[in-house]
């Protein structure tokens, strides 16, 4: 996670400033019509992985968020590498702990 959590750092897409309560209320996958994705990285997925980590529970039996990740950079001039690598490390990781 910290590896992810760099790459916002890197790339300048880690917010100081959490959405708006509304916008966690998203029932959208990645809360696409609330936030960005950075943002949603950043304010939900973290956070729901740490939180199941600190309180034992089992990871999800697959995680596949890079190909979002992929996505959601196909069509901006800035690169993106850096995250999608850390998340399709983290994807591993957590499918691999199953």
């Amino acid at each position: 996670m910290k590896r992810v959590e760099e790459a916002l750092s890197e790339l300048a897409l880690r917010s100081s400033t959490a959405p708006s309560p509304e916008a966690f209320a998203s029932v959208q996958p990645f809360c696409v019509d609330t936030m960005t994705f950075p943002e949603w990285v950043q304010f939900v997925f973290l956070p729901k992985l740490e939180g199941m980590l600190e309180g034992g529970e089992a990871m999800p039996p697959w995680c596949d968020v890079a190909p979002m990740a992929e996505e959601y950079f196909r069509n901006l001039e800035q690169d993106g590498s850096l995250l999608i690598e850390a998340l399709r490390r983290l994807d591993e990781l957590v499918t691999a702990a199953r």
